[in-house]
């Protein structure tokens, strides 16, 4: 019987390897591109970056060490210069698949770190196997700018699971509608009107602001904005700003907010400061052919009628006014119930010994110096020309 050679007892201490088989090999060098694994072979095994994972430009130095063990697959026992070539992410993905799998049967949430933003969707990866979340898929609301999502990590289910097509959809889009149906459940079990609560500024409109109350948007609207007069709610508020709003109304899933809250309503103290007699400053805020609305303070605004600008007859006010112009007039009639003050200029003009002798109220005639307008029926005009 012949002696066996040294190299014949070398080769049979080896193990055999095939093909697809899963082994544990030890790293003894690592580069930026590939790795070198000691597997118990009679050649080492070669891991590239590109079998490692799918995340583009990885740098191997970072992540693995010599001495390192783990677990790869043998992608082909000889690559043609005697070497045995490696990989990890198709195991990893193997293995993915079936965590994948159980995730989608168990309906588990996964959270995963967006590796890329495309056209149409966003992309993650989870345990080595890349899982696509469709634009439509990844908000409750249209998302414009996916790009924000870069790099963030993110949670969702998988919708859909077809291992033979390789085609992995994920869904966030469900557990924000979810989560928002708890937190909306939640915050109308403890709000009701009259109730101060904080909110942030959703979005801007022209009409109004929509204000984030944690679960449920409540509008603002311009008319709620302020006492006095709001032109352009873009240039009040802006997108991300915390308010403290009042809750004006619920109606179903609706909140209607108001930042007229009462201790700064400025008709509160009215009736003494702009009392019939007393001589007030404001100034002209808009005009039309009737009349000029003057500006007491923001929330106060009072009827300057053509006929009381001045002692000489007068078209209309623009021939002798101007908005932003300062105005000091007299005040001729208050109505604190419909929150109306009617204004003279002309009144300050009449001497006093006319001023003492004329009544209260007058009416409108050819030989008065002084006007009282029926002031109701004026902004009752005013009022309909402005719904045409």
């Amino acid at each position: 019987m012949s002696e066996l050679t040294f190299e014949q007892m070398l080769e049979e201490s080896l193990k055999t390897i095939h093909t697809g088989e899963v082994i544990e090999g030890t790293v003894i060098d690592v580069k930026p591109d590939e790795a070198i694994l000691n597997i118990g072979y009679k050649s080492d095994g070669i891991l590239t970056r590109y079998e490692y994972t799918n995340e583009p430009n990885v740098d191997l130095t970072t992540i693995l060490n010599p001495g390192d063990k783990m677990e790869v697959k043998v992608l082909k026992v000889n690559d043609g210069e005697g070497q045995v070539l490696l990989t990890y992410k198709r195991l990893a993905a193997d293995r993915g698949n079936k965590r994948i799998e159980e995730a989608y049967n168990n309906k588990e949430v996964l959270t995963a770190k967006v590796s890329q933003v495309l056209d149409g969707g966003l992309s993650v990866v989870v345990d080595e196997v890349r899982i696509f979340i469709p634009a439509s898929l990844v908000s409750d609301v249209y998302e414009k700018d996916l790009n924000k999502y870069a790099g963030q990590d993110i949670e969702f289910v998988i919708s859909e699971y077809n291992p033979k097509r390789r085609r992995y959809i994920g869904d966030r889009k469900q557990l924000i509608i979810a989560k928002k149906a708890e937190m909306q459940k939640e915050l109308f079990a403890k709000i009701s009107v009259g109730d101060v609560i904080e909110g942030t500024v959703k979005n801007v409109t022209d009409f109004g602001a929509f204000i984030d109350l944690g679960g449920v948007d409540g509008l603002l609207h311009i008319s709620e904005m302020s006492w006095g007069r709001v032109e352009n709610p873009k240039k009040v508020f802006k997108v991300g700003e915390t308010l403290k709003v009042l809750i004006k109304d619920i109606d179903g899933t609706k909140v209607a907010l108001s930042l007229k809250f009462d201790d700064s309503n400025p008709w509160k103290n009215a009736s003494t400061k702009y009392a019939v007699g007393n001589e007030v400053t404001g100034k002209v805020a808009r005009m039309t052919d009737f009349g000029a609305f003057v500006e007491l303070e923001p929330g106060i605004d009072a009827l300057l009628h053509v006929s009381q600008i001045a002692k000489e007859h007068i078209e209309k006010p623009s021939d002798v006014l101007s908005v932003g112009q300062e105005v000091t007039a007299k005040v001729v009639d208050f109505n604190e119930e419909g929150k109306k003050i009617s204004l003279s200029v002309k009144a300050l003009m009449i001497p006093e010994t006319a001023k003492e002798a004329a009544p209260a109220a007058m009416v409108e005639d050819n030989d008065s110096d002084v006007v009282s307008v029926d002031i109701d029926a004026v902004i009752a005009k005013q009022e309909a020309e402005d719904a045409e």
